[in-house]
């Protein structure tokens, strides 16, 4: 198996966070075509008399360009920094709302007994995403050098930001400003470039990353129209942020599961699909049925009567356990930690039985779109190349459909 690169999840060790200010963008979906029609042109900007000047002078416009070059812009590593945003956002970020149907629990087109059963949390949306992450790092490993390390570099810093944004919103309450709710994803991504978030109150920090819908962000604290006054719901924001090192703790944990599912997956990958399905159901599946499958009569005996009805599995290495040696594995699965994930009750354990087709489907779609990858041009991976045009060609590498 090649060696992967050794890469650095730089916003999960960074103690304080400085979020750049861009200029803040208003942005609205497209118009109808009456309105287009029945819209006038808005004027062009006029430009500043320093443009002008430097425009206007060949060597100041010289001089400009070396400066910027000096100072990154353009360069390859900053040309990979963008293309890999827009991979993130059209081919990782969104695919848990495209096929949501397929991974959430009792869906309106799919019996409930043929989907993954993943809770509508972020936890989930993490993991969908994080398999996705990787399954577009196995394609960009195969680029050239330098191409190949700067671009993985570039999507999983974009990734793990787009984390640390969605965990602040939560634990850090008005620390970042809401992105607004996300228009329905249109199948081409062409004309749809991924658009600063912004509030309407002209909010300093625009974010480059695009909401979801596939988990409802959960609020730390009443509604605003609960408090007597503005002034007491800032405060009352305040007091609800949690401290630093709580987001540093929990960005750890998710960069050990990042780690985790990209070691497992790789070694199926190369080992075969029974390793592969393995990696899948530990992954994607929360090991449901690691202890074994409770039913409901068992010898005349109601199965509640022997084993617990609730029983998760627990993750021995990192995370929230410090001391292994010390822990009761069989307390600590019967706690429900509130992820959604955990095994079956009994009068529900007919659901195991689509999983051998769940981990079938899931290693054949893993299978395919690798293959897909591997036949699509290192030109069409890295785009134009040109500042601006970062988005162009994404439609040819969006995923295929999970169930075919």
């Amino acid at each position: 198996m090649a060696s992967r690169p050794l890469l650095r999840a730089s916003s999960v060790v960074r103690q304080v966070r400085r979020y750049r200010q861009p200029v803040s963008i208003r942005c609205s979906s497209s118009p109808s075509k009456d309105v287009q029609n029945n819209t006038q042109t808005p004027p062009v900007r006029q430009q500043s008399w320093l443009t002008q000047k430097v425009k206007s002078n060949p060597v100041l416009y010289n001089i400009f360009l070396g400066l910027a070059r000096t100072l990154g812009y353009g360069s390859p590593q900053q040309l990979a920094n963008r293309r890999a945003l827009h991979l993130y956002n059209h081919l990782c970020a969104k695919r848990a709302d495209e096929e949501a149907e397929f991974w959430k629990n009792g869906m309106s087109t799919l019996p409930s007994r043929s989907c993954c059963a993943l809770p509508p949390t972020f936890q989930s949306w993490f993991t969908i995403t994080n398999f996705h992450v990787w399954l577009l790092t196995v394609r960009l490993r195969s680029l050239p050098a330098p191409h190949g390390t700067q671009h993985i570099q570039g999507l999983i810093d974009h990734f793990f930001q787009d984390v640390e944004e969605r965990v602040r919103y939560v634990l850090q309450p008005g620390v970042l400003p809401p992105r607004l709710p996300s228009p329905p994803s249109p199948n081409s991504p062409e004309n749809s470039a991924p658009l600063p978030q912004v509030r309407s109150d002209n909010a300093s920090y625009t974010s480059p990353y695009l909401p979801i819908q596939f988990y409802t962000p959960p609020s730390s604290i009443p509604p605003p129209d609960t408090f007597p006054s503005p002034a007491a719901y800032a405060k009352a924001q305040k007091r609800g942020r949690a401290p630093e090192r709580i987001i540093v703790r929990q960005m750890k944990i998710l960069k050990e599961q990042w780690a985790g599912l990209g070691m497992s997956m790789d070694l199926g990958l190369v080992r075969g699909d029974a390793e592969l399905a393995a990696a899948v159901w530990r992954n994607l599946l929360g090991a449901r049925g690691a202890a074994g499958v409770g039913l409901q009569n068992e010898n005349g005996v109601k199965s509640d009567e022997i084993r617990s009805p609730f029983r998760r599995s627990v993750n021995l290495v990192g995370g929230a356990i410090d001391r292994v040696d010390k822990l009761d594995i069989d307390a600590e699965e019967i706690k429900d930690d509130k992820s959604g994930v955990h095994d079956f009750p009994s009068q529900e354990s007919d659901r195991y039985i689509s999983y051998p087709e769940l981990m079938s489907t899931l290693v054949t779609y893993i299978r395919r779109e690798t293959q897909r990858l591997e036949k699509v041009a290192d030109s069409s991976i890295f785009g134009p190349r040109t500042v601006g045009r970062e988005n162009e060609g994404i439609k040819a590498l969006r995923w295929g459909p999970i169930r075919q």
